[in-house]
């Protein structure tokens, strides 16, 4: 892990794009955590490029994302485990006022935008929201799609950057709303 955050301190200064080799572990927008199963050049339009091909560790679907496209898809590292109580704080911080006068159909939209980030930041909220949110009212089969989403992206990078298992993480997601619970 070192070995690749030096060869990204080398590039120019403007530019932070991650590097990934074969077998390293990377996080893709709205798809979750994926390892690097190769690097292939192919040949596109006349020009070779080069791709990552990458599996999804959750459902095993197999994307190719061009080494130079690797910022604006928003490939990245898994986050760093330090950063993990920042995540739960997300988590643990509650909006004066849950977005109840809106349709579920704009929350919808509002959500996936912050899912198809790829910050782990805002998919914390979106899971944050709609748990709250499940808690006074059913939601729509958008909303409960989009909270198993959440919540799958949540638990597996967590438990990737903490080597531990996914019911663990589940557990300590859980503990968050139930000692909020708990002081009502």
């Amino acid at each position: 892990m070192t070995e690749k955050k030096a060869k990204e301190g080398t590039q120019s200064g403007k530019s932070k794009t991650p590097t990934f080799d074969v077998g390293d572990l990377a996080v893709y927008p709205a798809h979750g955590v994926g390892q690097i199963q190769a690097v292939e050049s192919r040949v596109v339009n006349g020009e070779k490029h080069d791709f990552y091909i990458m599996k999804v560790l959750e459902n095993g679907m197999v994307i190719m994302i061009p080494t130079n496209n690797v910022a604006s898809v928003g490939l990245r590292d898994i986050i760093d485990k330090k950063e993990i109580p920042k995540v739960y704080a997300v988590m643990k911080t509650r909006k004066e006022v849950l977005p109840d006068n809106q349709t579920w159909n704009r929350r919808y939209r509002e959500y996936m935008d912050k899912i198809k980030t790829g910050s782990l930041y805002d998919v914390a909220e979106v899971f944050r929201d709609l748990f709250l949110l499940k808690l006074t009212k059913d939601l729509s089969f958008g909303e409960r799609k989009l909270y198993d989403t959440a919540q799958v992206l949540l638990v597996r990078e967590l438990s990737t950057a903490k080597e531990t298992d996914e019911a663990t993480i589940i557990s300590e997601i859980e503990s968050l709303f139930v000692s909020d619970n708990a002081e009502n």
